[in-house]
Order: structure tokens, then sequence, then C-alpha cells
């Protein structure tokens, strides 16, 4: 890759990650969980479609556990590196391996699946941490909201917004 390139892509996944982080900040309603939904996984959908795999899940993982530390929820910035990294990665893996069946079906595909990373990775996360079997599948309710809400709004954003945007729509 061109190394005028690489600094695009560097400072897309940067920039993109401040959006995941701002997103995961600006909206945060409480779950009797303890947790809160947001709008961060929308951005780790669409860092994925925009960046690649490596970028997307950069961006998606640094962004998402910025937003743990700024919130207050220190434990969780390993899981959520890990999971949200995770969650980009396949999320753009998916849609590539699938986009030739169109884009819309791919992109629901691979945003649903993220979100099930999600769903089960905070699960296994808390089981250890809590000790209780009980404390995950508690969680995972809140997740589950918090996972429909993530795939719809990168579906709906990307499909009526950045796909219109000729230099967004070449992935």
């Amino acid at each position: 890759m061109k190394q005028h390139q690489q600094l695009r892509r560097l400072t897309a996944a940067a920039l993109l990650a401040a959006f995941t982080a701002v997103a995961t900040l600006v909206i945060q309603i409480p779950t009797p969980t303890k947790g809160y939904l947001n709008l961060g996984d929308c951005f780790v959908n669409l860092a994925a479609w925009l960046l690649g795999g490596a970028y997307g899940a950069a961006a998606a993982g640094i962004g998402s556990a910025m937003a743990d530390a700024i919130s207050g929820y220190g434990i969780y910035i390993p899981a959520t590196l890990i999971i949200k990294s995770l969650m980009a990665f396949a999320s753009y893996e998916i849609y590539h391996k699938l986009s030739e069946k169109g884009s819309f079906t791919a992109r629901v595909t691979a945003a649903c699946t993220a979100e099930i990373i999600m769903i089960l990775g905070y699960a296994a996360f808390e089981a250890v941490l809590y000790s209780s079997a009980a404390a995950a599948l508690l969680g995972m309710s809140s997740n589950l909201v918090q996972g429909i809400m993530g795939a719809a709004s990168s579906v709906v954003i990307y499909e009526t917004v950045l796909k219109r945007i000729p230099q967004f729509h070449s992935r």
C-alpha cells in the first residue's frame, strides 16, 4: 500500500474510533444490569464496512474501549477492546464474502453476526467476572436490545446515506 493511502486509512481509522467513542458516550440509556444502551455498535459495523477488517477492527475496538475508560467502566476495557474488534472483523469478513448476493442482505447478515459476537462475548466475560452464569444470562437481554439497535442503525445509515457517496460505496 502506498504511503499516502496508508496515512489516509490510518486517519480514517482514528476518526472512526473517535466517532465510535462519541456515539457510545453521547446517548447512554441505563439498563437494569448496570450497563447502558448506546449507538456505539452502529459505528463498529460502519468502521468495518468502510475500512476493512484490520483497520475497522482497530477503530471499533479502540473507540469502544476509550468510551469504557471515559465512562468509568475500566474493568471492561480489555473485554471491550477484544469483543468490539472481533465484531468489526467478523462484520467485514461476512459482508465481503456475501456481498455478491446483494448489499442489503449481506450487511444485515454481517451486522447481526457481529451483534451475536457482542452478546456472547460479554456473557462469557461477565460469567468469569462475576463467577456466575446467572449474572451473565441476566446481562444478555440488555445486550440483545443493544445488538438490535446497533445492527439496525448501522444498516440503515449505510444503505440510506453512505451508500450514496461513491467513494464509500466502493467497498
